[in-house]
């Protein structure tokens, strides 16, 4: 059994405080209560070790005994001359006082990340946890075995025991910053176009003539609610379109949008002029630094007013050609089809004078536009490559996952072998599903994409755990008043990553100070039956967005009473979830006056006094609350005890009759005292 020390007996005989050693070793994660309590004698020779004076160290030489060895005798008697010729040698160095050094040993080096646990860093030194504690108290820092501490302070206990160090390579930052590229080996690649507007602008039909084909047909209320991708040819020349929606839920998306573009071309029908969301694209595409084409559309009806459009964007900072300013104005009407091609030969014009080129030979990179969970090929990412040409069969990360190319879908739904810089494409072979606007890198082989993808993975999982901090005093009072504030939990899945945070936002700018919405999961994909476990622990909701619920889910959502909305036009999601909110809103009381009483005299009765009174106006009800005047002042405010009319008791009395009037819990009511009844009504609220 090790022997024990108590903490007072210690402290006397290192000349310190009791309560200094106990604050110290708490410090250190000891459980110490007070100056009584006994430690193992190996902590206190730490202790002593610590607090003892620091001696200067002294060289000190020992003379070495010589030693006779007996001489073995020569095997052979052709290694005899040698062998004395050796001896010789070591005895004239000996007398010399040459003395050998052994041949110095490499330091060892070990390799340490931003921070670092203290009895991890005790195992890369090779050295016992309690040795490292030591050194660490020496240059007075308190860390017990299991916390951690900072590089700079881990390398200067290694440099104490001898032990080079190394700061970590960050490989996800080597991956994913942004790489120079080389000017000679720049090529024209096609531009990037954002098709950016107002809500039933006719922004997707504009896109739909120049594709000839009929999207706006296949979305919910012909409102677009992805981002689409899409490369069309126009006089020999490639131009790819992304294609953004205009309800302003999705100010994310679109603001994804107009970053990895390279034109913007702003669509505002001619009949309804500039609104709320042409102004967020007009905001979003100035501040990527893009040049923006302004198509007038709707050119076609009776209501149409170019004039209007262009004095309204000149509020905004645009102002046209052909009233002196920079910006180019092109009259269309998308259904018909006129003026498209002067559109496209302005696009190409302004792509050439941008200047717009890439490197096709370096390593693939690009940006997720959008990202999706297919039940029949699992993870799809739509892909714009930036720069570099992407392979089937290349490695690659994208945000905080890896994978290898299998297929490559363009966006036609045809399977290519290769995607150039300014493609916009499918890509299949993903461990899980990205975010959208997350950077997609080709990476030499496997096993480093499996390394990036594990760090950023790391890194996602400290953020979220970072997030979960201490109570401290100064944010104490601020946590108890979130304390009062009622939580709409919800789950959303969608059938796309871009839909799934475009919902997100807009619910989550619904709440106010008393009503939150709480996205406690938000995923892509169908609605399983792991999101109505997980809806039934946490009380949540579950909104689907294009998305049903699975068999199983259905018939565990039933069981277990958990509620299942399912929507495909934002509007209504977005109603529901304010009516739900507003149920959880907290009613507001009014007052109302029910009516006044003034006291005409008072009588003593056992157990109290009751005050005859004329009802000057209104009522007097034995429900309601009253409150006594005296000069306009309230002096008292309590529930009405009794209330008769000559000796029956009465629920109610009305203006012009007298009756007595008990008041719950005071005596003091003197004649012309005005005794003014009231009542409190629930008055329901709203967001």
């Amino acid at each position: 059994m090790k022997n024990k020390i108590r903490i007072y007996e210690l402290a006397k005989e290192l000349d310190l405080k009791s309560k200094f050693v106990v604050e110290f070793l708490n410090d250190l994660g000891a459980d110490v209560s007070n100056h009584m309590s006994s430690i193992d004698e190996d902590i206190a020779n730490m202790l002593r070790e610590h607090f003892a004076p620091e001696e200067e160290e002294t060289l000190v030489r020992e003379e070495t005994k010589v030693v006779k060895k007996k001489r073995r005798p020569f095997k052979e008697e052709e290694d005899r001359d040698d062998a004395l010729k050796l001896r010789a040698k070591k005895k004239r160095g000996a007398k010399r006082g040459r003395i050998q050094e052994p041949p110095a040993q490499k330091p060892k080096r070990i390799i340490l990340g931003e921070s670092v646990a203290v009895n991890e860093l005790a195992q890369k030194i090779g050295v016992p946890g309690t040795e490292v504690v030591k050194q660490l108290m020496k240059i007075g820092v308190m860390a017990s075995l299991t916390q951690s501490v900072d590089y700079d302070t881990a390398a200067l206990v290694a440099e104490r025991f001898g032990v080079e160090t190394e700061p970590e390579r960050d490989l996800a930052e080597e991956v994913f910053a942004p790489v120079e590229q080389d000017p000679a080996r720049l090529a024209p690649r096609p531009p990037v176009v954002t098709i950016m507007g107002h809500v039933d602008h006719g922004k997707t039909t504009l896109l739909d003539y120049i594709r000839k084909t009929k999207v706006t047909a296949q979305e919910a209320g012909g409102i677009t609610q992805h981002i689409g991708a899409y490369q069309i040819e126009y006089n020999g020349k490639l131009i790819t379109f992304l294609d953004t929606p205009g309800h302003e839920a999705f100010t994310a998306i679109r603001a994804r949008g107009a970053r990895v573009t390279d034109i913007a071309v702003l669509v505002v029908a001619a009949n309804d002029g500039v609104m709320p969301q042409t102004v967020e694209a007009i905001n979003h595409a100035k501040a990527a630094g893009v040049p923006i084409i302004v198509a007038i559309n709707k050119m076609d009806l009776p209501a149409a007013n170019p004039d209007r459009v262009k004095q309204e964007l000149t509020e905004h900072g645009l102002v046209v050609e052909e009233w002196g300013g920079d910006t180019i104005a092109v009259p269309i009407s998308a259904l018909r089809g006129d003026g498209v091609e002067e559109l496209l030969e302005m696009i190409l014009l302004v792509a050439e004078m941008e200047d717009v080129k890439a490197d096709p030979d370096c390593p693939a990179r690009g940006t997720v536009i959008d990202a999706k969970l297919d039940r029949g090929r699992g993870p799809v990412a739509t892909v714009l490559i930036s720069q570099g040409t992407l392979r089937v069969g290349d490695s690659f990360v994208v945000g905080n996952y890896c994978g290898r190319v299998r297929a490559l879908i363009d966006d036609r739904g045809q399977q290519i072998k290769e995607a150039k810089p300014s493609t916009p494409v499918e890509v299949l072979g993903i461990s899980d599903v990205p975010q959208a606007g997350d950077s997609f890198v080709v990476v030499t082989d496997e096993q480093t994409a499996r390394q990036v993808a594990e760090i950023q993975q790391e890194k996602q999982r400290e953020r979220e755990l970072s997030k979960t901090s201490r109570v401290t005093l100064d944010d104490l009072y601020r946590r108890i008043q979130e304390g009062a504030v009622k939580e709409l939990n919800l789950i959303i899945k969608a059938d796309v990553q871009g839909s799934a945070e475009a919902v997100r936002s807009s619910l989550e700018k619904l709440s106010t100070e008393e009503v939150r919405v709480n996205v406690i999961h938000q995923a892509v994909g169908a609605i399983s039956e792991s999101d109505v476990l997980l809806a039934s622990a946490s009380n949540a909701v579950i909104i689907g967005f294009n998305v049903r619920p699975e068999p199983n889910a259905r018939k565990a959502a039933e069981r277990d009473g958990v509620d299942i909305r399912t929507y495909r036009v934002i509007y209504n999601l977005l109603d529901d979830v304010k009516a739900a909110m507003e149920g959880l809103l907290e009613p507001e009381f009014k007052e109302e006056i029910v009516g006044r009483a003034e006291v005409r005299q008072t009588f003593k009765v056992p157990g109290g006094v009751v005050a005859g009174c004329y009802v000057l106006d209104g009522k007097i009800t034995r429900a309601a609350q009253v409150r006594v005047l005296r000069d306009n002042v309230i002096v008292h405010e309590g529930k009405i005890a009794s209330l008769r009319r000559f000796k029956d008791d009465v629920r109610e009395v009305t203006h012009g009759y007298e009756c007595g009037i008990g008041v719950e819990r005071f005596n003091d009511i003197k004649e012309g005292d005005v005794l003014e009844a009231f009542q409190m009504v629930k008055v329901e609220r709203s967001l």
